[in-house]
Order: structure tokens, then sequence, then C-alpha cells
């Protein structure tokens, strides 16, 4: 089933597969195997026993199977309430409210908070579901060079006595370079030009701050902060998200967010699945120290060996190759070897910066690490001259 017969959007559709084929952009879908390096497992609790009991647990006493209905008719439930109680408390917040996915929490809450009179600055590199958020909120929008706060001033101070409300919007870790965005600072500009500031703690939950309380936690700016956007799919080993925030952003969004008007409601039992991660989360300290040796000795392995990884502080590590073919070829080499790597292309990130992405779990061991960058090495020999950046 692929359409009626000679149809143009079905020919448009194939046209722009194949044109995608030619220029090494083309993606599939794949079943890893192997050491696993593109995971966001970062604690590795998606096979941890704990987890699977608190979630078997859960379904005993509960014969509910369904949600039934969005919250806000039939699927509501203490629950859901409950955790969202506990984790605004991991926050640092004095309310949380749970979207079904990360992209629908940023997509519903910067759709919902801005207006076509308003202004927001966003980060080069932040996330597609922070760019789609904006684009459906009609703001005036300033995309500011990665990390540059000369240049974000400069936007904020020309647009000073412009009407409308204005908002900062960033990443902690930011998810395909590994790197941190300067939050004390960026709050400073906030406050200095009447900007309030969001960040999304995607790559940060769990992994980093203190107990895994993210960036804005170990900056402290959490009482000066917007709202802050936490998700369960990476570190927490569930789904979904939560905006961390005051009183009156959640209310807000209870009644103006459309992601979570318009969405049916995860079934009440895994509610305690998010909270039993939580609270393996909160405490695994050792494992967060681990995973950053892991991820500095990797780092400098590969830059000893002649290997560009960017300006990355965290537990994912860029590889930066430049060519699509080329960081095809690393990724093949690596996947013929036991490590399960994928080629990271335009659009995901720009023209001339397709890399492969290292993303580091407490499950990868140091030997592994120095056998990776062997293999690195080796499938560099093999080209001549190397055209990686």
């Amino acid at each position: 089933m692929d359409g009626r017969e000679g149809s143009s959007l079905l020919a448009r559709m194939q046209g722009e597969l194949s044109d995608l084929q030619m220029r090494a952009q083309l993606r599939t879908l794949e079943c890893h195997s192997g050491v696993n390096l593109s995971s966001n497992d970062y604690l590795g609790l998606a096979t941890d026993p704990r987890l699977k009991a608190a979630f078997l647990a859960a379904l005993q006493p509960n014969c509910q199977m369904g949600s039934t209905g969005s919250r806000l008719l039939s699927g509501n439930s203490r629950d859901w309430e409950q955790v969202e109680e506990e984790f605004a408390e991991f926050a640092g917040t004095s309310h949380a409210i749970y979207f079904s996915s990360g992209y629908a929490a940023n997509i519903g809450l910067l759709s919902s908070l801005l207006g076509p009179a308003d202004w927001v600055f966003s980060d080069s590199l932040n996330h597609a579901s922070i760019i789609d958020g904006i684009r459906l909120s009609g703001a005036r929008k300033v995309i500011y060079r990665h990390r540059d706060l000369n240049e974000l001033e400069d936007a904020l101070a020309l647009r000073d006595n412009e009407p409308g409300c204005k908002m900062i919007v960033t990443e902690s870790v930011f998810s395909m370079d590994g790197d941190r965005a300067p939050l004390g600072e960026l709050l400073l500009l906030g406050g200095k030009y009447g900007a309030e500031l969001i960040v999304d703690e995607a790559h940060a939950t769990g992994v980093h701050g203190p107990q895994g309380r993210g960036l804005a936690a170990e900056a402290g700016i959490v009482d000066n902060v917007l709202a802050l956007v936490h998700t369960c799919g990476k570190a927490l080993a569930s789904m979904g998200a939560f905006v961390c925030s005051g009183s009156t952003v959640k209310q807000f969004l209870i009644n103006r967010a459309r992601t979570f008007i318009f969405s049916t409601a995860m079934p009440p039992y895994f509610a305690y699945q998010i909270s039993a991660a939580l609270r393996i989360a909160a405490s695994a300290d050792l494992e967060r120290c681990s995973l950053t040796e892991v991820a500095e000795s990797l780092r400098a392995l590969l830059r000893e060996a002649g290997f560009n990884t960017g300006t990355s502080s965290s537990q994912i590590i860029p590889v930066m190759l430049g060519d699509n073919e080329v960081a095809l070829y690393f990724a093949a080499e690596l996947r013929r070897n036991g490590f399960a790597v994928r080629a990271i292309r335009p659009p995901t990130v720009s023209p001339g910066t397709s890399r492969l992405r290292l993303s580091l779990t407490t499950k990868i061991t140091r030997e592994q690490v120095n056998e990776l960058v062997g293999v690195m090495t080796a499938a560099r020999e093999k080209l001549a001259p190397a055209p990686y950046a």
C-alpha cells in the first residue's frame, strides 16, 4: 500500500529519499548488538533488577492497565499526583507536571508560554523539540551562536525596549556536543535585561549535580529559573518528562499546553517505575563518579590519538569527522569490531560536522574504552589521506 499509482506526492517522496541516499544521509532502523555506545541509559537502570521489581510490584495491586483518558477527563490519578510531588522535591521546585515525552514537554511548555508579541533567545544547538516549540509559539526569535554570551547580550540589549516578554532557552548538557551551558551567566544576563530562563536538563538528569538533580541545581540557580525540563527516558530508564516550576506555570500548562490537554494519560502503574528510578538515581553517587572518570579517560585517549572531541565535558563525547561518508565508515568499522555506534549526520547536526556520538553509560568499562580507541586508530590508518576533522 503506497498510495495511488502515479501519485505526485509519492514521486516526490521517492525523489527525496533518493537524494538523501546520494548524499549519504539516508537513515534506517537497526537493532543494536555489541557494546552499546548509542544509549542514553547513562546509569544502566534499563536492566537494573530493582527497577524491574518495582514495576512488577506496581502491577499486582493495580488491575487498571489503561488510564482511560486524558488527565483532565478520566485519566488523572493519585499515583501521578504523588510522583509529580516527588519529582518536584527532587528538582528543588514547588511543583511539577508530567508529559508523555520530553518532546511533548518542550512543545507544550514553549508553545503555551510564548506568543507572537514575545521574544525568545535560543542557543543554536538546542534540541529539535525546543526549536519546534518556539516555531509553534509564533514568538519572535533570536538564535545566538552556541554558548556565545557576547552575542546573546548584544541581542538582548538591542531589544531591551521592545514590547513583549523575553525568554532565554537552553539545554544544560547539549545532546550532540556533550558540552555545558553557562547557566549562571545566562541567568545574570536574563536578570539584567528582564528575560526569563528555561533549562532543559534532559542529558543532565540523574547524571550531573547533587544527587543527579542537574546543572541548575549544581549552579544553585533553581529558585531563579522559570522552568526546568527533566526527562525520564534517559538516565531514569523510563519515559516521559516533568516540567518543574512554581505553581503558576504548572496551572497555566494544565490549562494551555495542548500536548498535555489532548494526550491520553499514561497508565497509573507506570508512575511507580518513575518513582523507583528516581530513588535509585538519587543514591547513585558512586555510579556518577565512575561514569565521569570513564568519560574523562576516553576523551583523553581520543585526543592523544589525534581525534577531535570538540568541547565535550560530559558523558557524551563526539568524535568530529566532518564528512558524511567518513562518519559512516568509522561507524561501520566500530560495529564490525563489536561496538554499536551510529554516524550522526545532517540535518541532526550542521553540514560539515558529521561525527560519531559516543554516549557512555555505567556499563562501559575502561578495558572497552581502550579497545575502542584502538579500533578507531586502526580504522583511521586505512584512510589515506585521513579526511576527518
